[in-house]
């Protein structure tokens, strides 16, 4: 049951309408029957992993809390403390390395045998990887690294804590949420308001207008470009990185926009993931507008506690560096997702480095740096390093990675214009409808940075102009999106994380 799909609509419906209808002190255990069905439907007898992970969290909570004073809140048992989160927190990177990187390390040492002369090992790893695994066990590691730290509560309540972690909204691909923001709101919930729900439902017309009218169409060309590189060359590597930068960009924040507006028609916050990344000027600014809930996540939970740049210059360039690494291994078991991790973290090394001769430049050539003209400089400047890193994301190995990338400065820009894009399995109309909707994305964006919220604007227009506003959205999106035969409604790229 895929976020795009009638099954998941009618379910959603039904999940509202009984959450509503349930007595306040009894809505959560629908909501977590709920998000376990939901679970179910997407990855079967592998609910027993996520029933399992929120085990060992509610346990290692209880663990943590009973090394504390409970009439005064103090510490009294600190090695106890500790030692109960060394022990939950192990178990569960452990079950995440037995099913996520099994066959990463087998794979690796093969190839270390190989070029050792020594015949490789002839063991096949065949384990089946629960879909958002990496999600909800980060999840419950920060809600006992909370409750170590004491800025949350330990849950008595199991079914609380279980809802915690397999809310069904974000349980596939986040966000990755805190326990203090969340739990509360399980154990008061809102009534239901009709602004909450507008607000909501127009969320999610926006995530699906970025997942299925412009993802899953540049879905089309990038894959088939990917899948024989070696047959192109110039413009169309250039223009396929581009598309894919927009892809993952649209497919995970279309994600990420249905997620929160399904939780906000039940009167739920959850934290935003997206802040018009593709604005950012700088690589460090990126991240604080990419993935948000995994950024602070990794900022606060490694980060911080590996000295953060509390100790001194070089061993804060050396952390962001560790930081960046287990930020790509999270999110893929291979070596090219690594290196993409660590692209990303020598971007900003080099940027720290490099500022003081920035700086000096700067002030050498007059150059104002709150111009336009700069701030567009740098934007198109950080577009591209992303762009460069997003190849070895997508790429399957690292040969066809760096044949895309030296292979896509050869410029050939006539095969913007002959017809050629049109032979990539979309035709000259969806071309067209997709970078129209790609400029009505990027305007959306630009007036978000500058504060001006489009859908503020849209409730503040008269009625009948809202509704034909609703109206037409939601046409759109059906006549336009992406269905029929060959269409694969499961294909939310970080779904597989």
């Amino acid at each position: 049951m895929q976020f795009v799909s009638l099954e998941f609509f009618v379910f959603l419906l039904i999940t509202i309408v009984l959450y509503f209808v349930f007595p306040k002190k009894y809505r959560y255990i629908w909501l977590l029957a709920a998000s376990w069905g939901f679970y179910y439907k997407l990855s079967g007898k592998l609910l027993v992993m996520l029933v399992l992970v929120t085990v060992v969290a509610y346990a290692g909570g209880l663990l943590i809390g009973n090394s504390k004073d409970a009439k005064n809140g103090t510490d009294t048992g600190r090695h106890g403390n500790k030692t109960a989160l060394i022990v939950a927190v192990t178990v569960l990177v452990l079950i995440l390395a037995v099913f996520k990187y099994t066959g990463f390390m087998l794979e690796t040492v093969k190839c270390l045998q190989s070029a050792m002369g020594i015949e490789p090992l002839g063991i096949v790893a065949e384990i089946a990887l629960p879909i958002g695994i990496s999600f909800y066990i980060f999840q419950a590691i920060g809600y006992l690294v909370d409750c170590y730290r004491g800025t949350v509560t330990v849950e008595k309540n199991y079914l609380q804590l279980a809802l915690f972690i397999s809310f069904f909204p974000q349980v596939m691909s986040g966000p990755i949420e805190r326990a203090g923001n969340m739990l509360k709101q399980f154990k008061e919930p809102r009534s239901f308001s009709y602004e909450r729900m507008r607000d909501g439902l127009m969320l999610m017309i926006w995530g699906y207008f970025q997942k299925i009218i412009i993802a899953d169409r540049l879905a089309v060309v990038v894959d088939k470009v990917y899948k024989s590189y070696e047959s192109y060359s110039g413009t169309l590597l250039f223009v396929a990185t581009i598309f894919y930068t927009f892809e993952i960009y649209c497919d995970f924040a279309g994600y990420t926009n249905i997620a929160i507006g399904s939780a906000r028609i039940m009167g739920i916050d959850i934290m935003e993931n997206f802040k018009q990344p593709y604005l950012s000027g700088s690589i460090a600014e990126f991240w604080r507008r990419w993935h948000i809930s995994l950024s602070s996540w990794l900022k606060d939970y490694i980060y911080i506690p590996l000295g953060g740049n509390r100790k001194g210059y070089v061993r804060k360039l050396v952390n962001i560096c560790i930081v960046f690494a287990i930020s790509g291994l999270w999110h893929g078991a291979a070596w090219t997702f690594v290196f993409w991790g660590l692209l990303h973290g020598l971007y900003q090394v080099i940027g720290i480095i490099l500022k003081p001769v920035r700086d000096k430049l700067v002030k050498i050539l007059g150059i104002d740096r709150n111009s336009f003209s700069h701030r567009l400089v740098k934007i198109i400047v950080t577009f591209m390093l992303v762009n460069i890193g997003w190849i070895f994301f997508r790429a399957p190995s690292f040969g066809s990675a760096m044949y895309v990338l030296t292979g896509m400065w050869k410029l050939s820009p006539w095969v913007l214009f002959d017809g050629t894009l049109f032979t990539f399995g979309l035709a000259e109309a969806e071309i067209r409808l997709v970078i129209m909707a790609l400029i009505l994305l990027t305007v959306v964006d630009i007036l978000n940075l500058r504060g001006i919220s489009v859908r503020e604007k849209i409730y503040s227009q008269p009625l009948w102009l809202r509704w034909a506003v609703y109206i037409a959205a939601v046409l759109f999106v059906i006549t336009c999106g992406v269905w029929g035969p060959g269409y694969d409604a499961a294909s939310f790229i970080y779904s597989s994380f």
